[in-house]
């Protein structure tokens, strides 16, 4: 497996020369629930920065749909699905993103399961925006839209014994029973993250461990 080291060092190098002489460069980081998007985004985005080269992140969490529209629809089991994020907006900022300028995000406070309105800004001028989330490359519309988007893809896809372990701590760690816990891995994550390498478009980089 490759460690998350040498990912943040390949990853670097590659972005770095893809980006010379580019105003702006557009990065997809997918993957199931839980096998490490975030922490590989943002140990990027140090190591970019450390080299010189203005990176922010863009969370694709920040698109979930509210729980009370989801409860509307009868979808608040399956938060986390594709269904249940606001894809078309989504796709509007990411475009913004790519046009380059000044762009507000929102931001999902897992803790509260809110997402937030322009809690983050990706700044104008020349820079590699890091765009992190599940289904940024699901073949499937309306996300396929996104394809032409980015400049450069990521796919990590931990073994399934990992990816479990990650996602019972995960929730462990919010407070959950162990019922609980196993309704929400056995019933929403991991059939999400089945989707997710089951459904996404070839990256230009995968890796198995993060």
């Amino acid at each position: 497996m490759t460690s998350a080291m040498s990912a943040v060092d390949t990853l670097a190098k590659a972005i770095s020369e893809q980006a010379a002489g580019s105003p702006r460069l557009l990065v997809a980081i997918s993957g199931p629930p839980a096998s490490g998007k975030s922490t590989l985004a943002e140990a990027l985005e140090r190591e970019l920065v450390a080299r010189g080269v203005p990176t922010s992140v863009l969370p694709m969490d920040g698109f979930h749909m509210d729980n009370a529209v989801l409860e509307e629809r009868g979808r608040l089991a399956r938060k986390g699905a594709p269904d249940t994020f606001d894809v078309r907006g989504l796709i509007d900022i990411v475009r913004a993103v790519r046009a380059g300028g000044e762009v507000l995000v929102p931001v999902f406070d897992r803790s509260r399961e809110l997402a937030i309105a322009a809690a983050r800004t990706i700044p104008a001028g020349p820079r590699i925006v890091l765009a992190e989330g599940n289904y940024l490359l699901l073949e499937d519309e309306p996300w396929s839209a996104l394809a032409p988007l980015f400049d450069l893809t990521v796919m990590i896809a931990p073994p399934a014994d990992e990816l479990r372990r990650r996602l019972e701590a995960r929730w462990r760690g919010f407070g959950l029973g162990e019922a609980e816990v196993a309704a929400k891995v056995e019933q929403n994550d991991l059939p999400n993250g089945r989707l997710v390498l089951s459904r996404s478009r070839k990256a230009d980089f995968v890796f198995g461990d993060n």
